[in-house]
């Protein structure tokens, strides 16, 4: 099978929304973090990035009951928790177990990835990302994130998304308890029934970066 031609994009310069994002969080897109912030940000948070499953029971009451796994919240769930993620450490790429993740670690994002923590969008390396998020916010398309302006647009993606087609790298702003996912099983309203940006009962604290940084006039979704 002949593969997609790809419209590479040179290393690109970011917009001043996404500027200040990073040093909002007090991350750099060249370096990202280092080892002893990570550690200290986990720390503080703590907690490391993982997302409690729709059914959280010991591992015993589970090997009792096996039927716990085929729930479809289970199931769902099951299908969209990430391995591993490619991190920036002190200007080194590194692949590291997504449980490791902190807020403000810029990652990687390639075809076939599942997105390992809410994330911003930074830079892409082809015209186009496809990612789909529907498992998690219940769109019916996936995300397309296409270059404006000659700046890769500061598109929220969320912990649990499937990258269809082109990369990019992004910058953390929530992991774990702090995901939309968690948020969402918190509130028994996983898996999604319908476009959760468009229900008119989900609550403010669902996750403000659902529409990201308000007070700006850049394309922002």
């Amino acid at each position: 099978k002949r593969k997609r031609a790809k419209n590479l994009i040179p290393q690109m310069s970011i917009s001043e929304t996404q500027a200040s994002l990073l040093k909002e969080i007090g991350s750099s897109l060249d370096n990202g973090l280092t080892r002893d912030e990570a550690s200290k940000r986990r720390q503080e948070d703590g907690s490391f990035n993982v997302v409690s499953p729709p059914v959280d029971c010991p591992a015993w009451i589970c090997c009792l009951l096996p039927c716990i796994k085929s729930i479809p919240s289970m199931k769902a769930f099951r299908q969209i928790q990430p391995e591993d993620a490619e991190v920036l450490r002190e200007g080194k790429w590194i692949r590291y177990d997504a449980a490791s993740l902190v807020r403000g670690d810029i990652i990687k994002l390639e075809e076939g990835d599942i997105v390992p923590a809410d994330c911003v969008i930074l830079t892409m390396e082809e015209d186009e990302m496809l990612v789909d998020v529907k498992t998690v916010t219940g769109e019916d398309k996936p995300r397309s994130i296409q270059i404006l302006d000659g700046f890769a647009p500061p598109i929220k993606l969320f912990y649990g998304g499937l990258v269809l087609q082109g990369s990019g790298q992004a910058v953390v702003t929530a992991t774990g308890p702090g995901t939309l996912l968690a948020k969402l099983i918190q509130q028994k309203k996983f898996p999604p029934q319908e476009n959760i940006l468009e229900a008119n009962d989900i609550i403010d604290d669902v996750d403000a970066g659902i529409s990201l940084i308000t007070h700006t006039d850049e394309h922002i979704v």
